[in-house]
């Protein structure tokens, strides 16, 4: 029944199909198709991949793919409970029933998009420090819980015994039950670097939207910590883009007593401003719900 297979000179066509899908899925990524090409590297070898490396890759355009496809479906879902009237979760005071919660942390873990808490950098804190980072990472969870917009929350470099997780499990009740992923692996070894934006203060680069198909990492270190630019350190040494919230694009400095104006805030804020902005498309409406004057910026608008 196959003719071509082992001895022919012409690709099948299911070949060329799968061919043609790989490519879209690289174009998805901003990868060039050539880049990972059977030619790459072979002058001077700066552009060979490793097989972990494309494995991670491939990987990755499934998962792109599969998000198109529960995109498509939440759409969908979305237009037809809109058709419906007021949504549950403006019913029994705002809090959202449990299967709907769930129908919408799964289509986030298929369609993005994720949220990686990088706990990587929680042995540079104080037990207190811990303690506060185990609060905020369950102050995040609710709030993520009860978004209409959900992310797919992932605590990276989670390690079984470590002060962070004794404490998230100590503090937290029912932590074990969480709807996100906990892992002891590393975000690079997770996804493809060019998948990944790590959030910081200390960038250059200002976000400007939510894209779907990235992974957004938070370090996990709570905002009285004072190692400057460590965040920023750590995602420079390992090759990846950086952003920053749009703070001081949106938002005044106001007069203070201690002249305090900061743009550090806790992990628990940061999601608060990216799951506003995710659902509304506003960054004012965005940065009001997770920026606190006691960080000394205000909205224009709110200076008389």
């Amino acid at each position: 029944m196959a003719g071509g297979g082992a001895g022919g000179g012409c690709p099948s066509v299911e070949a060329e199909g799968e061919a043609a899908v790989a490519c879209e899925a690289l174009r998805l990524l901003r990868i060039e198709p050539s880049a990972v090409g059977p030619g790459a590297g072979r002058a001077g070898g700066a552009a060979r991949c490793s097989r972990n490396v494309l494995r991670k890759r491939r990987h990755w355009e499934r998962v792109l793919a599969a998000r198109r496809r529960k995109r498509r479906q939440e759409r969908e879902r979305s237009r037809a409970r809109r058709a419906a009237g007021p949504g549950a979760a403006s019913r029994d005071g705002g809090r959202v029933p449990a299967p709907l919660a769930k129908e919408r942390l799964l289509g986030a873990r298929a369609s993005g998009p994720w949220l990686c808490v990088d706990l990587g950098v929680a042995d540079r804190m104080t037990q207190k420090e811990t303690s506060r980072l185990a609060s905020q990472i369950r102050r995040l969870y609710g709030a993520n819980k009860r978004s209409e917009k959900p992310f797919w929350l992932c605590l990276t470099e989670f390690v079984v015994g470590s002060s962070i997780y004794e404490e998230c499990f100590r503090m937290n009740d029912g932590f074990s039950n969480y709807l996100m992923d906990t892992t002891e692996e590393s975000y690079l070894d997770l996804f493809p670097l060019d998948a990944i934006v790590y959030l910081t203060p200390d960038s250059e680069n200002v976000l400007e939207d939510i894209d779907p198909s990235k992974v957004y990492v938070l370090g996990g270190l709570v905002d009285e910590s004072i190692h400057k630019k460590l965040t920023l350190q750590r995602a420079q040494e390992q090759s990846l883009q950086t952003a920053r919230l749009p703070i001081r694009e949106y938002m005044v400095k106001t007069i203070n007593a201690k002249n305090y104006h900061s743009e550090t805030l806790a992990i628990n804020q940061v999601f608060d401003v990216l799951s506003t902005y995710y659902e509304t498309r506003s960054w004012p409406a965005a940065l009001k719900a997770g920026v606190s004057s006691g960080k000394g910026y205000v909205l224009p608008d709110a200076v008389k």
